[in-house]
């Protein structure tokens, strides 16, 4: 018997091309520290989408999770890379959420968005980058919805082996505003 291969699915995606941010000179770093040489920063993927859990996410992610020298990587997945309105929103979503994570908490920022399913994107993107965390949101739906439709977070919990999967509660569940 021959061992039966599961179909490869198609993974494509699009860099997302973020505006060049640093630091202003009144912020730059004044000590070895906090310059990032010393040591490598980690890589954090966040899955972002335009919900507000997910941006609760994020936030979350800036406040508690992130120092100096981290990259933060966002995924965001759409049904299709190659509609240009839906990259075009998804990539102002991006730039948005760059600027920021660089005037909170100064890391750097990549951004890719992936096509296919969220739950699988996220899981291919942790397996691909081997962050040292990733970070989605919860949609807030009580335990037996979430069992008779399944969720993201939990496809992520049991399928990606390559990192801690942090689910942040949404903001009904505290922190209503954490910047």
């Amino acid at each position: 018997m021959e061992p039966v291969k599961e179909e490869e699915e198609v993974y494509s995606w699009r860099e997302v091309n973020l505006p060049t941010l640093s630091p202003t000179a009144a912020a730059e770093p004044e000590l070895e520290r906090e310059t990032g040489e010393r040591r490598r920063g980690r890589d954090i993927l966040i899955a972002v989408d335009h919900g507000p859990n997910s941006k609760h996410a994020f936030d979350w992610a800036l406040i508690h999770l992130c120092r100096l020298a981290d990259t933060i990587h966002l995924v965001h997945a759409v049904s299709s890379v190659q509609n240009q309105i839906v990259y075009d929103m998804s990539q102002g979503l991006m730039e948005k959420l760059a600027i920021e994570a660089m005037d909170v908490a100064m890391v750097r920022t990549k951004a890719r968005i992936v096509e296919g399913d969220a739950a699988k994107v996220i899981c291919k993107e942790a397996e691909r980058l081997k962050p040292a965390a990733v970070v989605i949101g919860s949609r807030g739906r009580g335990l037996i919805q979430s069992v008779l439709q399944g969720s993201v977070g939990e496809y992520c919990l049991h399928h990606c082996k390559t990192a801690p999967i942090i689910v942040v509660p949404g903001k009904e569940a505290g922190d209503a505003s954490l910047i």
